[in-house]
């Protein structure tokens, strides 16, 4: 599923293994055991930093719609513990960072966004928002997301009504990523050093947290509910 590594003052969360890292309750549970540790350990208020990567192809797949389909209720469970975790990185007191060594698309895609930064390796992966494909009515949540991280609205034209693939170059020139990078092993590394800057500096957590929560307002209002669930048969049709 995950692993946890302390590195100095610097977090690395890892989803593990060589498949597409789907969010269902196991993986977003064990991403979110390995978040609550962190918040435990007392040292991580200050003088820290969080790296989350991915081994294999994919950073993150999106929902795990096999799974979704074993149960009415299984895509109401999804959205909300996926809520739940997004809210958890957001609330982290401590800089984020995603190292994204592979595809991130649709709820995968909002994971990685719900980071401060984001790097991503340039030889492999795309950012996709698959939605529009499967006919899928994206959350205002996901829009919230979306409309907080993206500041040109040209490009979240082209990510959601088009449902164009980007590659890490474009994702770069488009204002998404930060930096693009060699391979996967230099996204990390980078990641990682970017994390030790940033950790360097000090920063009161409690003051880093209220001065994020400031730029992702509209994200808050709009978390603590998923209306495209209301219509549980409407959407595993379509899945």
């Amino acid at each position: 599923m995950c692993t946890l590594e302390k590195r100095g003052n610097i977090y690395v969360l890892t989803l593990t293994g060589e498949d597409e890292h789907r969010l269902n309750p196991t993986l977003i549970g064990a991403i979110r055991s390995a978040l609550s540790r962190i918040r435990s350990d007392p040292t991580s208020h200050s003088s820290c930093a969080l790296v989350t990567t991915s081994q294999g192809k994919f950073f993150s797949n999106g929902y795990d719609l096999a799974w979704a389909r074993s149960s009415p209720l299984s895509i109401r469970q999804m959205s909300s513990e996926h809520r739940a975790l997004v809210s958890d990185i957001l609330s982290l007191p401590m800089p984020t960072i995603a190292a994204v060594c592979g595809h991130a698309s649709a709820a995968g895609l909002i994971l990685a966004l719900s980071h401060d930064y984001i790097l991503m390796r340039k030889d492999r992966g795309f950012l996709f928002m698959s939605e529009m494909n499967i006919g899928l009515k994206i959350p205002a949540w996901f829009m919230a997301v979306i409309n907080s991280k993206i500041g040109d609205p040209r490009i979240r034209r082209e990510l959601v009504l088009k449902a164009s693939k980007i590659t890490a170059k474009q994702g770069v020139e488009k204002g998404i990523l930060d930096t693009a990078c060699d391979s996967a092993e230099e996204t990390v590394k980078q990641a990682t050093e970017l994390a030790s800057e940033l950790a360097g500096n000090g920063w009161n957590g409690k003051v880093y947290i209220e001065n994020r929560l400031g730029l992702v307002k509209e994200v808050f209002d709009t978390i603590g509910s998923d209306e495209t669930t209301e219509d549980v048969n409407g959407v595993l049709s379509k899945i």
